[in-house]
């Protein structure tokens, strides 16, 4: 029995390590949108989404317009009222939803395979995304509850240091802008600002489309043409800047009465496709990106009690997106776990992590890949995030082999090279 036992044990670590992902087809529409296919049969789904270079670093002058945009879509199309809108959704049992980060915008649809209903669910969904109508009511509506929203927003201490943030970390870069807006903004913004964002950003050149499901390559072929086809050909947004390293250490302390102290602290990190990034991403595994178990969480909370929890994360964007290490802590204690924070980096980027803590973080982030995968929601996540960036089809087969390959020596020259302890944003907000 013992034997069997490590037969099976031995095959799952094999598994883990020569993981194999789906198989991501790519091509374009006629009207130049980039396509990325992979074929699921197993359930008579479709998962399709449209990612567009249309986030807040698209903002400009006017904080909120991505967003303010993007929650509008569903609000009517044609003929068709919001109600409508949702109430056809609903009758062919098809999910639509919509989102707005900082790179992009967002919009996806799930149906069944069917194709009568697949059809009827597309056609909405195509006439949504490229020709809605941006009711004057809706557009105000939604205004207001963003404005209502940041008053929210403004008494939260979390909300409050998030903020703060990245004004800091990116200065005067496009990222620095908060997609929920700002107050000035909110207020004189048009409806019209709307109409001509979406004109120039949801046009098929700007487009990525994932598509996950029960369709073979023809009718994939056929969908992604069905979706696109009264979008304009327009034109790719430009790039962005790049983003520039901080010259020195900055500290803002900002009074907000509450009985907690929210620390953020970082630096632009890394972006996608960046040739630090499985090393970057495997160390800071070890540092404070696997939960309990890692070694922020162990000497500030386990050892020194001084908060709940204690994290850290790279944010990978299109340009260097931030890596942030954070915090909640008694008022009290805020000083002191600043200073633990600091010192707990430092010697990280000094030193990095023990063959040790190396393996079982590698152990933890291989064994558990192919749970990432274990959907088509997930995959059709992935594979627009790998077109959207441009990065290898081949990015899920060949992740765990690429963790594999780090070691202590990696990760010690990639943290020296690319976080620096003396450069650092630090944001406290909470009570004196």
């Amino acid at each position: 029995m013992r034997n069997k036992y490590l037969v099976l044990l031995s095959l799952l670590l094999i598994s883990s390590v020569s993981f194999a992902g789906p198989k991501i087809e790519q091509w374009q529409t006629k009207n130049g949108a980039k396509v990325f296919y992979v074929n699921a049969p197993e359930l008579p789904i479709v998962d399709l989404r449209i990612v567009f270079d249309a986030g807040s670093a698209r903002d400009a002058d006017k904080p909120g317009l991505a967003a303010l945009t993007n929650s509008l879509l569903d609000e009517g199309t044609g003929e068709l009222s919001a109600d409508q809108v949702a109430e056809q959704f609903e009758g062919v049992g098809a999910v639509f939803s919509a989102s707005s980060l900082r790179d992009m915008a967002v919009v996806s649809i799930r149906s069944l395979s069917e194709k009568v209903i697949l059809d009827k669910a597309l056609n909405l969904f195509r006439d949504v995304v490229a020709t809605p109508t941006f009711p004057e009511a809706s557009f105000e509506r939604n205004r207001k509850a963003m404005l209502v929203g940041l008053q929210v927003a403004s008494q939260r201490p979390n909300s409050i240091a998030s903020k703060e943030y990245y004004k800091q970390v990116f200065a005067d870069h496009p990222y620095a802008i908060d997609g929920s807006g700002t107050e000035e903004s909110l207020t004189t913004v048009k409806r019209q600002d709307v109409v001509d964002y979406h004109q120039r950003y949801y046009v098929a050149n700007n487009a990525t489309i994932a598509i996950v499901g029960a369709v073979s390559r023809a009718e994939a072929e056929a969908l992604a043409e069905q979706v696109t086809s009264r979008l304009k050909k327009g034109e790719a947004a430009p790039k962005l800047a790049k983003v520039k390293p901080l010259t020195a250490s900055v500290t803002k302390r900002i009074q907000h009465k509450s009985q907690q102290t929210h620390i953020l602290v970082g630096q632009p990190g890394m972006h996608r496709g960046d040739p630090d990034y499985i090393t970057l991403y495997v160390g800071n595994h070890v540092l404070g990106g696997s939960g309990l178990v890692s070694r922020l969480s162990d000497q500030v909370r386990e050892q020194r009690g001084l908060a709940y929890s204690a994290y850290s994360y790279f944010s990978p964007m299109r340009e260097d997106g931030p890596f942030t290490m954070g915090l909640q802590t008694k008022n009290s204690q805020a000083d002191d776990a600043l200073a633990l924070l600091n010192k707990i980096i430092k010697d990280f980027v000094d030193n990095g992590p023990t063959e040790d803590e190396l393996k079982r973080s590698k152990q933890n982030i291989t064994g558990g890949f192919a749970l990432r995968v274990d959907s088509n929601k997930k995959i059709v996540e992935y594979i627009a995030m790998i077109g959207f960036y441009g990065l290898p089809l081949d990015y899920l087969d060949t992740f765990n082999a690429r963790v594999e390959a780090v070691t202590v020596d990696k990760v010690k020259d990639a943290f020296k090279r690319r976080i620096h302890p003396d450069k650092l944003v630090t944001v406290m907000v909470g009570g004196k």
